[in-house]
């Protein structure tokens, strides 16, 4: 039997694959039918309109792979030869890395460099997914509390997988999971009349977290629906004369003035400050007027305070107030402010405040009380030290046959002080003023116990912040400078020429039930993040122009589409509309906030993730209900660039592989499967998905059944990648 020797060669060409086939000495050539999309570009093929639409290319679509607890470098790797162009690498661990959940620094100069190696060999591009169990970097603990501690480990993370990306990736998005804070969804800027609610009666029932600023520690939590008592104010009447500030009787129209403050008055006509307003006192009751403050009384009592703190804010840039003036005042908190809009006092702040008013109150009652004749005790004291001293001489110097006339004398000299007894008037001052040392030592310790503690009370007032302000604040501030961070690597990568692209943090919106997830809110961490590494720049002597165009580059969003679409949940539709009806709605609202992203410019990074609008289940795009492919239409539409990643989750276990959803996701887009020249037709994906791909015998129906082996290796030995 004569056998025919052939070798095949493959050679790629940008747009059409081609092998050539060597039979003997001599080669045959086959073409491919032209591919209606080019791997890696991002034009369609005017031939075929049906994947013209979205404008998506196979190689645009990444995966990602959650590092652990196989051998990396060889599951990345077979993800390559499956034809993926993009790999997100995600460490699932933080703090000491372990099997289950690696960290960056499990990974070594040596997997390091083969991981590089592997990226340069295939020509693909890596990019980065900092630790999953960061949620949010301002220091958030599951008990609701900040700390420094907590917020330093959550950056210190970061820092970590920017090292990485620098190292192996060399350049690229790390993407960070945002979750700065719990708040409930009522009462939300974004929340236009309600649309969206965790549960019924949320309106009434939400708390909020309130903090002491110089911890991070919850003091209480506000809730809507609890009324705080506090006492009614003594304010002025329409058309009741008073003292103002300035020295000047005036009139009041109203108990507001010109500028809508509230017209606090003492007991004598005189106006004063808010911070020593007091009680109304009704003669007829004979008692101090109280009332009950639900969620409106404390909103307005929140603008009178906003009101009194610009007004101490703009005193103190002035040069009105003095440093000690202004921390005697509630709101030296604000004196770093820039602007007079930037100070605002919450309705929560207010509940609090009132809270700590009372407890204050209170304990200024019973230090008045305790100490309302400590000075009338001392003076007695002091007399009768001064009687004893008399005594005592006089004891000493009289005859003992005489001295029973002392005891005689003593009670009529100090009448109702000194009980007639049987003793020498020295001993019996003696006891009494050992007991009344007692007594004003009672009276010193209760009295003065009772002034520390509204002291404190008035202290923790100053530091009273909602948690919202408190952990936005902390959050930019690790954002930039995890963002520094980035900078500082993409900068060695250029001296040494081999950065692919800034290494960006890419904040990624979680999940609704906390901060970061709703799109405005995405957009507003990153622009606030922008603006406080941009401001630390000019601090080290950086041009503006420059800080902000370096804050641009290094801090971006990544949006999920699976974590956006799990919003519909909470959305409340028309009860007067169908299902199909409210689901459009939703639908409408998805895509216009997806076009305010794009347009912002604030994204760079997106997930491609699809669900049932429920749970985190990763679905691959186009299994669940998330208009995938009209959101990436959206961004093409405004000149999106950047990645592309597919996060398999379901497939691992309801599919063949993990794989099979990147295929699932070329499908959606419209991408085909080709065949030769000369063989049977090409074949849709519903035919071959499953033909080949993630499975480890080779692709038959590419290039026919005269395969050079059965394994991934051409007969030389060469890997086929």
């Amino acid at each position: 039997m004569d056998y025919v020797v052939f070798k095949v060669m493959f050679i790629y060409s940008k747009n059409l694959p081609l092998f050539m086939v060597q039979f003997g000495s001599s080669f045959a050539t086959a073409y491919a039918m032209p591919m209606d999309r080019d791997y890696s570009g991002s034009s369609a093929s005017p031939g075929n309109q049906s994947t013209n639409d979205v404008n998506v290319s196979i190689g645009e679509i990444g995966m990602s792979i959650g590092l652990g607890p196989v051998p990396n470098v060889q599951a990345v790797g077979a993800k390559l030869r499956a034809g993926t162009k993009t790999v997100e690498l995600g460490f699932m661990g933080s703090g000491k890395g372990s099997g289950q959940g690696h960290t960056p620094e499990m990974y070594g100069k040596v997997q390091r460099q083969a991981f590089k190696e592997l990226q340069k060999a295939n020509r693909v591009d890596f990019t980065t997914h900092a630790s999953v169990g960061v949620y949010g970097l301002a220091g958030m603990d599951q008990q609701g509390n900040f700390s420094k501690q907590n917020r330093n480990m959550a950056v210190d993370e970061i820092k970590r997988a920017v090292d990485f990306a620098s190292d192996v990736a060399q350049g690229g998005p790390v993407v960070v999971h945002t979750g700065e804070f719990y708040r409930p969804l009522v009462d939300a800027e974004w929340n236009d009349n309600n649309k969206f609610k965790m549960y019924e009666g949320e309106e009434e029932r939400a708390s909020f977290r309130v903090v002491d600023a110089r911890t991070g520690g919850v003091i209480q939590e506000a809730r809507k629906n609890r009324k705080v008592a506090r006492p009614i104010w003594n304010t002025a009447t329409e058309g009741a004369e008073y003292l103002d500030f300035d020295g000047k009787t005036k009139q009041a129209r109203s108990e507001y003035d010109e500028q809508g403050r509230l017209i606090y008055m003492d007991y004598f006509g005189n106006r004063i400050s808010d911070e020593n307003r007091v009680p109304m006192f009704n003669a007829e009751k004979g008692q101090f007027e109280v009332r009950q403050m639900d969620w409106k009384d404390l909103q307005a009592e929140a603008k009178q305070m906003t009101l009194r703190a610009r007004e101490v804010w703009r005193g103190w840039k002035d040069g009105v107030l003095s440093e000690k003036e202004l921390h005697q005042s509630y709101w030296d908190r604000f004196k770093d402010v820039t602007s007079e809009e930037e100070i605002l006092v919450k309705p929560e702040e207010a509940y609090i405040i009132s809270t700590l008013e009372t407890n204050a109150a209170n304990s200024r009652g019973w230090a008045y009380q305790y100490g309302s004749d400590f000075e009338e005790t001392v003076k007695t004291i002091k007399k009768m030290k001064k009687a004893k001293e008399v005594y005592d001489q006089l004891e000493a110097s009289t005859d003992e046959e005489e001295k029973w006339k002392l005891k005689k004398e003593i009670g009529s000299q100090f009448g109702d002080l000194i009980p007639p007894e049987s003793k020498f008037p020295s001993e019996i001052l003696r006891e009494r003023i050992v007991q009344l040392e007692a007594r004003m030592k009672q009276a010193q310790e209760a009295s003065a116990g009772q002034w520390s503690q509204a002291e404190e009370s008035k202290e923790t007032i100053r530091h009273v912040e909602s948690a919202d302000s408190y952990a936005l604040r902390e959050s930019f501030s690790s954002y930039a400078e995890a963002g520094i961070r980035a900078m500082e690597r993409t900068k060695q990568l250029m001296k040494q020429g081999v950065a692919k692209k800034p290494i960006a943090l890419a904040m990624e919106n979680l999940f609704p039930e906390s901060y970061g997830s709703h799109p405005d809110e995405l957009a507003h961490l990153v622009v606030g993040s922008r603006e406080k590494m941009a401001e630390m720049l000019r601090q080290r002597g950086m041009s503006e122009s420059e800080a902000n165009a370096k804050a641009k580059d290094h801090i971006t969003a990544t949006f999920d589409t699976g974590h956006l679409n799990m919003w519909k949940k909470y959305w409340r539709g028309d009860p007067n509309k169908s299902l199909e009806q409210n689901d459009e709605e939703f639908k409408k609202w998805t895509l216009k906030k997806v076009e305010n992203l794009a347009k912002s410019g604030v994204v760079g990074h997106l997930h491609l993730v699809d669900n049932y609008g429920y749970q985190d289940d990763h679905l691959a795009p186009g299994q669940g209900n998330a208009p995938i492919k009209e959101i990436v239409e959206i961004f093409k539409k405004h000149g999106y660039k950047g990645e592309m990643i597919v996060e398999p989750g379901a497939d691992y276990t309801t599919d063949v592989s993990g794989f099979h959803s990147v295929m699932k996701s070329w499908k959606l887009f419209g991408s085909g499967v080709y065949g030769a020249s000369g063989a049977a037709p090409r074949k849709p994906w519903g035919q071959v998905q499953y033909g080949y791909f993630g499975q480890t015998q080779p692709p038959y129906f590419t290039f026919g059944g005269y395969s050079p082996s059965e394994d991934w290796t051409l007969w030389s030995g060469v890997p086929l990648e």
